[in-house]
């Protein structure tokens, strides 16, 4: 997968995510190749193994796990869409950074529960856009964290525990306080 990208393309996210896997694959190079390792003779005689480069974005995914191309691409658009969520930064404009307003934003206000936490685990169809949502405001706040949960209405505690409901949100979030000049959460 390609190192995380600022949005340096001027449009937000969401005219990516917002996409059908038929369009978002439409604006994508489409590399297949011979896959190495165990798979028996099919594998090393099929190019089954697909490699998606978002030209919009610069994003790269592979999928090589399945025998069939057709499973392969089907996996690498998956990652290509949570790649969105977790590698493009919207910023926030300074006059959207208060918790009246980021507590509005569609892609976070449905995420929260009646008790106004994030109780979201990674099967949830809101949780990659609210994962968006979190990452743009740590990524605001020079990765405080305590600062982010205050901009987000939340508790740092359930800030923290929203980080850790997905490897790959965790390791972005410490990437994003590295960048910042932060230490990594443990």
């Amino acid at each position: 997968m390609s190192s995380p990208q600022p949005n340096t393309h001027g449009l937000p996210r969401a005219t990516w995510s917002r996409l059908t896997e038929d369009q978002l694959l439409t604006q994508c190079e489409v590399d297949t190749y011979r896959a190495s390792g165990p798979g028996g003779q099919k594998r090393n005689k099929t190019s089954s193994a697909v490699r998606l480069r978002h030209l919009p974005t610069g994003l790269l995914v592979i999928a090589e796990e399945s025998r069939s191309q057709h499973d392969n691409k089907a996996m690498a658009l998956k990652r290509l869409w949570k790649s969105l969520f977790l590698h493009l930064r919207d910023d926030l404009p300074v006059a959207a950074r208060t918790p009246e307003i980021i507590s509005t934003l569609p892609d976070y206000a449905q995420a929260r529960g009646a008790d106004g936490r994030l109780h979201l685990s990674a099967k949830n169809p809101q949780f990659w856009f609210a994962v968006g949502v979190v990452l743009d405001v740590l990524a605001a706040c020079e990765a405080r964290v305590a600062d982010a949960a205050a901009l987000l209405s939340i508790s740092t505690g359930n800030l923290i525990d929203f980080l850790q409901t997905d490897p790959k949100v965790w390791q972005e979030a410490n990437r994003i306080r590295t960048l910042a000049g932060q230490k990594p959460l443990k």
